[in-house]
């Protein structure tokens, strides 16, 4: 039933939305990518990789923490695809610090990129989807929407009002054919991550595999990386049929952080 629709996947060149874009492509979905400052061959790529699914595909460079250049997304992919059937609102950025030394700039640009993207986007595609009938707003947040961590406030505090707005949007359109429902990850091996493990390996002195080890330990029971398949399964259900009434909630697939 998704043949035909068309996406916008936010952050979609990497990482989770990458998978993401893939998943929903394997479904018959036209697909606009979206990342920021990618080089030529990584654009080139991603649309050869989706466009193989016999699909349509663009690409849009918009910076999605600003507005104009959200707008700018929007209309290109009607002008592209003749709707705007589905967002995934995927793009994110990290900073880690102590609250007392958290860079002014920093707390700012998390913020714009985790969280006010998605209300650009949201604010946009509703009187479309609400025209046609029909919508999916999924936006992917984190384990980190739903519990916390030290030293990372500003994602937090983006993540957690990710849910928030999903919980708004839901309710303003629950009447209407569209969802708006949020996803929350564990540790999920994108570049985003593989830094972080990186940077606290260089940090302490230990190797890579033993840092990884270590970030699965402290959080993810499960003891594996969520992969970005697995995200992309959970956007494709959440798309069908069987998720008609399924809106404003935030699922996790973390392999049981939470529950812990």
């Amino acid at each position: 039933m998704l043949k035909g629709k068309a996406a916008i996947v936010t952050g979609s060149t990497s990482g989770i939305g990458r998978g993401i874009a893939h998943a929903l492509a394997k479904e018959g979905v036209n697909i606009m990518t979206n990342g920021f400052h990618d080089s030529a061959e990584t654009i080139a790529q991603v649309k050869s990789e989706v466009a193989a699914y016999g699909v349509k595909v663009e690409y849009n460079p918009a910076d999605v923490s600003k507005p104009d250049q959200i707008d700018a997304l929007m209309d290109a992919t009607v002008k592209a695809f003749g709707a705007v059937d589905i967002v995934v609102n995927n793009a994110g950025i990290q900073y880690v610090a102590p609250v007392e030394d958290f860079p002014l700039e920093k707390w700012d640009a998390v913020i714009a990129t985790n969280l006010s993207s998605a209300f650009y986007t949201s604010r946009r595609a509703v009187p479309l989807m609400r025209n046609r009938g029909w919508g999916r707003i999924i936006n992917i947040a984190s384990a980190h929407g739903l519990v916390a961590s030290p030293q990372k406030a500003a994602y937090v505090a983006a993540k957690h009002g990710i849910v928030g707005l999903t919980k708004v949007v839901a309710l303003e359109t629950a009447k209407d054919g569209v969802t708006c429902n949020a996803i929350c990850p564990g540790w999920v091996l994108t570049p985003l991550v593989q830094k972080q493990i990186d940077a606290a390996a260089a940090k302490d002195g230990t190797s890579k595999e033993d840092e990884a080890k270590k970030f699965l330990s402290e959080k993810q029971p499960a003891m594996k990386f969520v992969t970005p398949e697995q995200i992309g399964g959970l956007v494709v259900f959440l798309c069908s049929d069987s998720a008609d009434l399924i809106t404003g909630s935030a699922y996790s697939i973390d392999g049981g952080w939470v529950a812990e």
